[in-house]
């Protein structure tokens, strides 16, 4: 009896391993088939381009190594935003993909277009191309736009990547998870006061600064019919007015007693030996002599048509009249003012002086 229950017991044994073995040889094909369509993408990353908490108008860019599975061809990819890298997934707090739009045709999951934007899925980056018969091949690029983050900052979430053989995202092939983060935006604050540097001088201004300013006489000397008096000042001047600056002068002629050298005129003229004038231009001259320079430093400004002209001067008396007008915020800028005076045979004799006060408004 022990005997025949034993045998018996052996037989059932033999035939549940048969059974066994074929059923793995009949299984397995298919197992590996799922287990090779579920291969981990590699090369993963999430490109934010604000990762601001809620921040809206985003966009994801998505770039991967070539895909694993490169046989079947993808109709449909999602890109998933959860809070944890695994398991089930909750969509984190605020993220919102129903504004999402596609950047671009995507590279490397097959056809180079016919690829639109699914937003039916809350909380889902979808595309999809339910005519793709193209393959993938090489490194894969999509890009979503208008995509508002998840509200909390400087927390990270999940974006789980499937990539599927159909256009209704129920068969995949590959997968792979990214970590992204977000963070708060640094805001950087600071405050530039109104500036202007203006001197005058007679020497020590240089083409960048007024640090080395001194002076403020200018001797023309002894002046003949056949002799003119020249001479010059200096001007510094910048500021970071939007609407630039101004400087004006103001000054009487040169006067001894009752006596005066007349204006060489409002306009840039030339200078005649033997007559009674005085004026001055803002230019390297030549004539009556070489003296003065031009306009020089980082600064664009020039002076006004009628102290511009080489070799030619202007002058008026008793008012307050432009210099140099600049219509926007300038660099530093030098000045070099050339006074010149002739006088006529009847100039009467004495000691010719005028005080000219140069004044310079900017406009903020």
């Amino acid at each position: 009896m022990f005997t025949h229950n034993h045998a018996v017991r052996q037989q059932r044994s033999s035939i549940l391993l048969l059974i066994f073995f074929v059923l793995t040889a009949i299984i397995s094909p298919f197992a590996w088939a799922n287990m090779a369509q579920a291969a981990q993408i590699t090369g993963r990353k999430v490109t934010l381009s604000n990762s601001a908490g809620a921040a809206a108008s985003v966009q994801y860019d998505l770039v991967t190594a070539a895909l694993p599975t490169t046989g079947t061809a993808i109709k449909s990819v999602s890109l998933t935003a959860c809070t944890t890298a695994s398991g089930a997934c909750s969509t984190p707090s605020g993220f919102v993909n129903s504004s999402s739009t596609l950047v671009a045709q995507p590279s490397g999951v097959g056809a180079g277009s016919g690829w639109t934007v699914n937003t039916a899925t809350a909380g889902s980056l979808r595309i999809l191309n339910a005519a793709n018969a193209t393959t993938p091949s090489g490194a894969v690029a999509i890009s979503w736009g208008g995509v508002t983050n998840p509200t909390a900052t400087n927390t990270t979430f999940y974006l789980r990547m499937t990539t599927y053989s159909d256009a209704a995202w129920t068969t995949p092939l590959d997968t792979g998870t990214i970590a992204v983060s977000t963070a708060n935006a640094i805001t950087v604050t600071a405050s530039v006061d109104e500036l202007l540097t203006f001197c005058t001088g007679t020497s020590g201004i240089t083409s960048s600064s007024c640090a080395g300013a001194t002076g403020s006489s200018v001797a023309l000397g002894t002046l003949t019919t056949a002799t003119s008096g020249t001479g010059t000042s200096q001007i510094g001047v910048t500021t970071n007015a939007a609407t630039g600056y101004v400087i004006t002068y103001n000054g009487i002629l040169p006067t001894s007693g009752g006596n005066t050298i007349a204006s060489i005129g409002a306009s840039a003229t030339t200078p005649t030996q033997g007559t009674s004038q005085f004026g001055m231009n803002m230019k390297a001259n030549t004539v009556p002599t070489t003296f003065g320079a031009n306009p020089a430093g980082a600064g664009s400004a020039n002076p006004v048509t009628a102290l511009n002209s080489t070799n030619q001067y202007s002058y008026t008396a008793g008012a307050a009249t432009n210099a140099v007008s600049q219509g926007s915020a300038d660099g530093f800028r030098l000045f070099t003012v050339s006074y010149l005076a002739n006088i006529s045979g009847t100039q009467a004799p004495g000691s010719y002086s005028t005080t000219i006060t140069y004044v310079c408004t900017a406009t903020f």
